[in-house]
């Protein structure tokens, strides 16, 4: 494979970038940070951001609720006591009916002229009661619409509320869950540095990543040429630059669909990103461990001899492949039988024991064609 990289079952943190405080009005300075390589848990708190605006902003909008709330309970007092002075308006008007047909009953005793008045009055008070029942409708619905608009009011109030404290809460950022601080780097003048408190960032910029050292995995890349051998779940070995004598087992966990341009070579030379997850782990392993994998292809049943493949010749009219064995009294040519190969070296399955000692390059009397044979 080529350059390999470990990581690990993670859950990267960055900076919102919505309406979290992510900029306008609010510097993204951290003043808390967990230090690297530190061990969380779920729930801590690993950053914190200055949120002293935000906080005096949270402030005013508590205030605009509680100036709310007051207002609407205000306003439903004063329009409770408007519409009782309307029933006593409608009070007052039936009365004044009742009475108007009272005095229309004494009609017989009238003079003409007051006998007119009376009629009058009655008149009047009956349009004046009927208008006064007729407005209460449109009373009580403009009591209604005055209550919703200022409740509109109040619940919009309680929103921002609720997303001040919301962001004011994002400013705190909590590791999602258990495992190990990695910072990422930034700019920091003609160089990259870890981030580190002071920093100032931007929305919506990584700073850190929580990894699970028990769930780690080797970002990887293979040649296009040789990405059709792969298939998901193929065991794999992984060595350690950093330990060589530590070689754990892995898995194809996932293969790219999509090839990509080395930055070392030409665009002519694309690869495949491919992932293996470790099977087994040792507490040297930290993520970003520089790695080499290998996978495997092709497996035998039991070990025995190995050898390199420019060790192993043919014959232009002979298909079976053999080597020079050296012995004491000179080099022998010896028939092979070849088990699984690979670009450098093939497994041997007869004719070889492990230790024997192979030419690299025909023997001299060998090329003359008097070398001595099996």
């Amino acid at each position: 494979m080529g350059s390999t990289g470990l990581g690990s079952t993670a859950a990267s943190l960055n900076t919102g970038s919505g309406g979290g405080g992510g900029g306008g009005d609010f510097m993204l300075v951290l003043q808390k940070l967990a230090k690297p390589g530190a061990h969380v848990k779920k729930g801590d708190v690993v950053a914190e951001f200055d949120r002293q605006n935000m906080l005096l902003r949270l402030d005013d909008y508590r205030a605009s609720v509680l100036q709310r709330e007051a207002s609407l309970r205000r306003l439903k007092s004063d329009l409770e006591v408007q519409r009782k002075a309307h029933d006593q308006d409608i009070a007052k008007a039936k009365a004044a009916l009742d009475k108007a047909r009272l005095d229309l009953k004494t009609l017989p005793v009238l003079s003409d002229m007051d006998a007119v008045r009376a009629k009058l009055a009655v008149e009047e008070a009956e349009m004046k009661y009927r208008s006064l029942l007729a407005e209460a409708q449109l009373v009580d619905a403009s009591i209604r619409a005055q209550i919703r608009n200022n409740e509109l009011d109040l619940e919009q109030a309680r929103i921002e509320l609720r997303r001040a404290e919301a962001n004011t809460e994002r400013m705190r950022v909590k590791a999602p869950i258990d495992g190990l601080t990695v910072m990422q780097q930034i700019p920091r003048g003609p160089e990259l540095a870890q981030v580190q408190e002071g920093d100032q960032l931007w929305p919506g910029m990584m700073f850190m990543s929580i990894v699970d050292p028990r769930s780690m995995v080797v970002n990887a890349a293979v040649n296009q040429v040789d990405v059709e051998k792969l298939r998901i779940g193929a065991k794999a070995r992984v060595r350690f630059d950093a330990y060589p004598d530590l070689v754990l087992p892995a898995r194809v966990y996932s293969i790219g669909g999509i090839a990509k341009s080395s930055g070392m070579r030409g665009d002519f030379v694309k690869e495949i990103p491919v992932r293996l997850k470790l099977e087994a782990t040792d507490p040297r392993v930290i993520p970003d461990l520089s790695v080499a994998a290998d996978v495997v292809l092709e497996a035998e049943p039991q070990r025995g001899a190995i050898a390199p493949l420019g060790a192993i010749f043919r014959d232009p009219d002979s298909a079976a492949p053999f080597v020079f064995l050296r012995t004491p009294p000179g080099w022998v040519r010896r028939t092979v039988e070849l088990g699984v190969t690979s670009n450098i070296e093939a497994a041997i399955r007869s004719g070889l024991r492990a230790g024997d000692v192979v030419a690299l390059d025909r023997p001299p009397a060998a090329a003359s064609g008097s070398g001595p044979r099996d």
